[in-house]
């Protein structure tokens, strides 16, 4: 199975895509639903980023952006991998 591949060009338009996609992954309120993010840093610059939602009774779903493999990886609340998206053009971490 192929990814879809997607062009995003900012980081707010990468944190947009991403907390909208994992909002409707658990029909979650956009507006009522927390959405964080943590930078992942490897040998002091940053690689990427991982965005996760809290939903009720203990829901959490994530993303990871990989900048190296300009890609996105969502995954559900039990940790299993359910969809990949890849970046047309690299975004570069800030």
């Amino acid at each position: 199975m192929t990814e879809p591949v997607i062009a995003l060009s900012t980081q707010d338009e990468l944190r947009h895509f991403v907390r909208i996609a994992l909002c409707e992954q658990d029909a979650l309120d956009l507006e009522r639903t927390p959405f964080y993010e943590t930078p992942i840093v490897r040998g002091g610059a940053q690689w990427g980023t991982v965005f996760h939602v809290e939903g009720p009774r203990m829901l959490r779903t994530s993303a990871i952006w990989s900048e190296p493999d300009d890609r996105i990886v969502f995954y559900n609340s039990t940790g299993q991998r359910v969809r990949v998206v890849k970046l047309s053009e690299s975004l570069a971490a800030r």
